[in-house]
């Protein structure tokens, strides 16, 4: 039996399409399981064991849709469910089970604050997608496979960091999803533990800012490491600082406990960190345990009447407040 999985973005939401891509490879042992993603997101599939083959999203489709009718497949597993996948699916004329985005609850949510969303994860909500194949969620949580020849060397990080850090996530796709430079600043002056800044080159700027608070505490890693090489980074945490981003669930995929910091969005959309429910958390910081019996904490304003503003983000606040990040106690997030 052959597969096609499809999801073509982003780092998050692939990376947590991944318990759909083991439960399928492991429970239906016969099963060819094959990917469709944007060629810039393939690195988070390269190394995954369980994925037979990726195929990338082309500038031409309909000459895509002729190179996967040659494969064959039996099913199509669409994780992504918008005008490209259609397409997709109708060119390869092969049975297919799609995935529910609750667009109208989320527009309910946002527009008029009534939450009609189901209290699942989206993980959970993915996998309904395999229940004709009497596919079952193991519990195992999130995969993420970084390949050898992009593992990190001990002298890829400054020696006051390898006894151990804390991975501070300062950047996010959307600028309300971000803590204002302020912010981020306190949380670095105040940090008693080593910090590596975790982005990409659009947040090399701020990390500079930051990392000149102390150069020997806070290590500027944004944009000088692809992508495998900064999960690799967060693997080796102690723990994770983040907003609402990829690197997130990366984290959560390591097991890596985690503070996440929410701004126009809420953990009511589904995608909140995601560990599986066969998780042993055993996670301390010097003598001080974190979280009780969680694997992570949530820092959010609740109560305001604008939030959530979006399912995605902005550029800037709406409202010109920002009351979602400026309110944000960072003396709770500092560790």
């Amino acid at each position: 039996m052959k597969f096609l999985i499809i999801r073509f973005s982003s780092i998050g939401d692939i990376v947590l399409t991944t318990p759909v891509i083991r439960c399928l490879k492991k429970q239906l042992v016969t099963a060819k399981v094959h990917y469709l993603t944007k060629a810039s997101f393939q690195p988070i599939l390269k190394a995954n064991p369980y994925v037979d083959r990726i195929h990338t999203l082309k500038d031409n489709l309909d000459e895509l849709i002729g190179e996967l009718k040659k494969e064959d497949f039996d099913y199509v597993i669409d994780l992504h469910h918008n005008l490209r996948t259609w397409k997709v699916k109708r060119g390869l004329k092969k049975q297919a089970f799609s995935f529910d985005k609750l667009n109208i609850e989320k527009w309910l949510l946002t527009n008029f604050k009534i939450n009609k969303l189901p209290d699942r994860h989206i993980v959970d909500r993915y996998l309904d997608t395999l229940k004709a194949f009497n596919i079952a969620n193991d519990g195992a949580g999130l995969d993420y496979f970084i390949p050898a020849d992009e593992e990190l060397q001990p002298t890829d990080i400054p020696t006051s960091h390898q006894a151990g850090y804390i991975g501070l996530v300062i950047g996010a796709a959307h600028a309300t999803k971000r803590l204002p430079l302020h912010k981020l600043e306190t949380i670095c002056k105040e940090a008693r533990h080593p910090l590596i800044l975790l982005g990409g080159p659009e947040d090399a700027e701020t990390a500079k800012k930051l990392a000149a608070i102390d150069p020997i505490k806070i290590y500027n890693a944004c944009g000088q490491f692809k992508l495998n090489e900064s999960a690799a980074l967060v693997r080796q945490a102690k723990m994770i600082v983040t907003h609402d981003t990829g690197l997130m669930h990366i984290a959560a995929a390591f097991k890596r406990p985690i503070i996440s910091i929410w701004g126009n969005t809420v953990p009511e959309f589904g995608m909140y960190p995601y560990y599986g429910e066969n998780y042993l958390f055993n996670y301390s910081l010097g003598s001080q345990r974190l979280f009780g019996d969680l694997p992570y904490q949530v820092m959010e304003i609740k109560g305001l009447s604008c939030r959530p503003c979006s399912k995605i983000g902005y550029d800037k606040c709406p409202k010109g407040h920002f009351k979602c990040m400026e309110q944000q106690p960072v003396d709770k997030i500092i560790i």
